[in-house]
């Protein structure tokens, strides 16, 4: 490791050990005894970071501070001081010193800011690529036993936490095998999924918490405790998006998070009205015939969800009193904030957010959106910043405020796709491209899952010969006519209703406020 450094100190001649020191571990150490000679130098040469006397005769070290900055925005610079006081610290850190040092230094210490300061990121891209090389074995014998739901979610939480970590991290080699070893997982629950998930549906054996049950055992506990809860849905949120927005909480909230499985297909007409009526989708179509809409109906899927939610309390004879907000767009955030005295008397209240599906469906249909969001990372660092810049990051700020709890969840996630399979369909089969429903559908039988008795998945069946069939892994559907456009339209695109750890292992995660 080597770099360029400036070392500003009136007493600099003292430090010639110290200078020594560095000049062997191969930095080059530029030194002065004063801040104008400083900043005149950083006019015409450029350094890694510098070395900053506080206490100095003329210029002072904020001065001279304020001076390299002016020049050089971007080094770090490292204060060096006697003085411990804390209004000076304050000052320094204001003025965006990257570090700290109490004299008298020794090398060693100095050493260590310049790992942190400086080689910080080629450090952690070393210690991240050796360390995901470890656990790369481990991650695949994790995918190979699996068996229920616990370890499929510990598994995916940490193929996410990798991602994260490389993403940034490590050279792009790591990152592809990453991705391969993720499209396995993913292959690998498929074929769970396609084991057991009826057997959750019509038994309940060893089934993980399901869309039917968020508030039954996640909203009505709390209310029962006597506590006030506000459930925020996300549409299409997943749990890698999650894991980048609760840097942004963490530190206003204390944070328990969890993960729960989307019900198939996983899709907002299916699986949050199933969150917002207790019930399977055959359920609500048989109890409320007038809430559901079918799939070749204009009318939109996701317009009776207040009656649900209504429905639902009535059911388990819940006498609480409730809000229903959906946001679209900042005006809607603007709206709920003007209203909080009107959540205050409410001890449920529930917020539909659209933002991120919209998001997805842009980046489908807009080729500047989608070099925008043109890998998972950028799709990532949209989310986070709409998150930071838009209304959502205040009605946080004055949800914090209510006496309650936070419960964020979602209805599904989504898949980038990238392989498609061929099906065949009359012209009254569904449009979504991760799963299908419908009379006399052609397809490769192996490369989906198939339900060829809805009411035995507690699926409603316009039809007596109508099947489901559903995606599997990164793949997604493409009929034969037109098949080559459309295949280049739609490939590299996220999408959901089918088969993934991405659409069915989403957030459940509560907070409270560090206020309370």
């Amino acid at each position: 490791m080597s770099a360029r450094l400036l070392w500003v100190d009136d007493e600099i001649d003292l430090l010639k050990a110290h200078r020594i020191f560095l000049e062997k571990r191969g930095y080059e150490v530029t030194t002065v005894s004063n801040g104008r000679d400083a900043i005149d130098l950083c006019r015409t040469e450029a350094f890694d970071l510098v070395l900053l006397d506080e206490n100095m005769p003329g210029l002072s070290g904020l001065e001279t501070l304020a001076g390299i900055k002016d020049i050089q925005p971007n080094v770090p610079v490292v204060m060096v001081t006697k003085n411990e006081a804390e209004d000076l610290m304050d000052q320094a850190i204001g003025s965006q010193i990257d570090d700290y040092l109490l004299k008298p230094v020794n090398p060693m210490q100095i050493l260590l800011t310049l790992k942190k300061n400086i080689h910080q990121r080629e450090i952690v891209q070393e210690v991240t690529t050796t360390g995901y090389r470890q656990e790369f074995g481990q991650i695949s014998m994790m995918a190979d036993d699996a068996r229920d739901p616990e370890s499929w979610k510990e598994l995916y939480r940490r193929i996410v936490r990798w991602e994260l970590q490389l993403e940034d991290n490590a050279d792009p080699a790591m990152a592809d095998m990453l991705k391969m070893q993720k499209e396995e997982a993913n292959l690998a629950f498929g074929k769970y999924i396609r084991k057991n998930y009826e057997k959750w549906i019509s038994t309940g054996d060893n089934a993980p918490l399901l869309s039917p049950d968020v508030f039954k055992r996640k909203v009505f506990p709390t209310l029962s405790e006597g506590r006030n809860i506000t459930v925020l849905v996300l549409d299409n949120f997943r749990f890698d998006q999650w894991r980048i927005l609760s840097q942004e909480l963490s530190e206003d909230f204390d944070i328990e998070e969890d993960l729960y499985f989307s019900i198939l297909p996983t899709s907002t007409q299916y699986a949050r009205n199933a969150i917002f009526a207790g019930l399977m989708p055959l359920k609500i179509m048989q109890m409320y015939p007038e809430l559901w809409v079918e799939e070749d109906e204009d009318e939109g899927k996701n317009l009776n969800e207040e009656a649900l939610i209504a429905h639902q309390l009535e059911r388990f004879r819940r006498r609480e009193t409730f809000t229903y907000h959906k946001v679209n767009d900042a005006q809607g955030a603007d709206r709920i904030l003007s209203q909080m005295n009107v959540l205050k008397q409410h001890p449920l209240n529930i917020i539909v957010i659209n933002f991120i599906d919209i998001l997805s469906h842009a980046r489908t249909e807009s080729q500047m959106v989608r070099e925008l969001a043109n890998n998972e990372a950028a799709y990532r660092s949209i989310t986070l910043s709409w998150f930071r810049h838009s209304g959502i990051r205040a009605l946080f700020q004055a949800l914090k405020d209510l006496d309650g709890e936070i419960l964020i969840t979602t209805d599904h996630g989504s898949i980038r796709v990238d392989s498609p399979t061929k099906v065949i369909g009359d012209r009254n089969v569904n449009t979504n491209l991760r799963y299908k429903l419908g009379r006399n559908l052609d397809y490769p039988a192996k490369e989906v899952f198939e339900m060829k008795d809805p009411k035995r998945f507690q699926l409603p069946s316009p039809n007596l010969s109508t099947a489901y069939i559903f995606a599997l892994g990164n793949h997604f559907f493409a009929y034969p006519n037109n098949y080559n456009y459309y295949v280049q339209y739609y490939r590299d695109t996220f999408q959901h209703g089918g088969i993934s750890m991405e659409e069915m292992m989403i957030p459940l995660v509560t907070l409270r406020s560090k206020q309370r």
